[in-house]
């Protein structure tokens, strides 16, 4: 299916550039370590620019982590499951779970985010970042990709569903 296809390259496209944020990130606290060691200085946009970095690159990148599987789950149980059982594990989650509370903070967010931005909000320390409207609309970047993930998973398990049953 089509919109699949996109939701999906979305997701990975946000992936890709969470991924990236880390390697920017790393480059930062290097940066930040060498800061206070060797010239015993240190600069608050830079510790600022650390944990934006760090949450955004977590927010983006978590909806690849889902598409791809790789997300954390309670496996103890899960995998002595049989298959069919595990599918209805993950469209019980994605359903009644992930979906409708990623909607539900996109839907308290947003007034959270247009504040921020109607505001021009930034850092309330001296020598921070001025753009703090930015991180925040991350959330809502965020978890939007969570629920194209979401449905992309629910999909891909209910076309293998179809696929297994007509099989047996």
């Amino acid at each position: 299916m089509q919109i699949v296809r996109i939701f999906k390259r979305v997701v990975e496209w946000f992936g890709d550039l969470a991924g990236w944020m880390n390697v920017a990130l790393i480059f930062v606290i290097c940066v930040d370590v060498a800061l206070r060691y060797v010239f015993q200085m240190t600069r608050i946009w830079v510790i600022e620019l650390e944990w934006h970095l760090f949450g955004a690159a977590f927010l983006l990148g978590g909806a690849a982590t889902l598409l791809a599987d790789r997300h954390v789950r309670v496996d103890i149980f899960y995998q002595r499951l049989p298959h069919r059982w595990r599918v209805a594990v993950d469209l019980v989650g994605y359903l009644l779970l992930l979906i409708p509370w990623s909607l539900l903070i996109l839907d308290l967010g947003w007034d959270y985010v247009r504040h921020a931005w109607q505001q021009g909000e930034g850092s309330p320390n001296p020598g921070g970042l001025p753009y703090y409207f930015i991180i925040k609309s991350t959330i809502l970047i965020g978890f939007g990709l969570m629920i194209l993930a979401a449905m992309a998973r629910v999909y891909e398990l209910l076309k293998g569903l179809s696929k297994w049953s007509t099989s047996r």
